[in-house]
């Protein structure tokens, strides 16, 4: 699987990003996906979820109402939509698939298998 994100950048406090992620090279309907986030000097976290039929989301508490996780199975596209961004929201953000999840998500990094090579986003306040 070979992941590609797009759309990060550089915006100010309250603005709105939506992230994307390509995926190929394997059936993209099979497999969870998550959006995690890596900021200088600390661990990469979670961010969001969702199942393969996109049916079932997750979301961590710090994004929880502010950012919505969604899929287009047909374009082989998963998206972070981020709104009323904070400047604690300032990362690297990753996707990554979850090949074994089945029909439910995962909040831990270590059930994600295939990861893309991340996309900054930076919020000035």
């Amino acid at each position: 699987v070979h992941l590609v994100e797009s759309g990060g950048g550089l915006v100010q406090a309250g603005a709105s990003l939506r992230l994307s992620c390509a995926a190929s090279g394997s059936p993209f309907s099979s497999f969870a996906m998550g959006w995690f986030r890596q900021a200088p000097g600390k661990e990469r976290e979670f961010v969001a979820a969702i199942s393969r039929g996109g049916t079932v989301t997750s979301y961590a508490d710090s994004v929880k109402g502010r950012f919505t996780i969604s899929r287009d199975n047909a374009k082989n596209t998963v998206y972070l939509q981020m709104e009323s961004l904070k400047p604690e929201d300032t990362a690297v953000y990753y996707c990554a698939s979850d090949r074994s999840a089945g029909a439910v998500v995962r909040t831990t990094r270590y059930a994600y298998d295939y990861w893309g090579q991340g996309t900054q986003v930076t919020v000035s306040s």
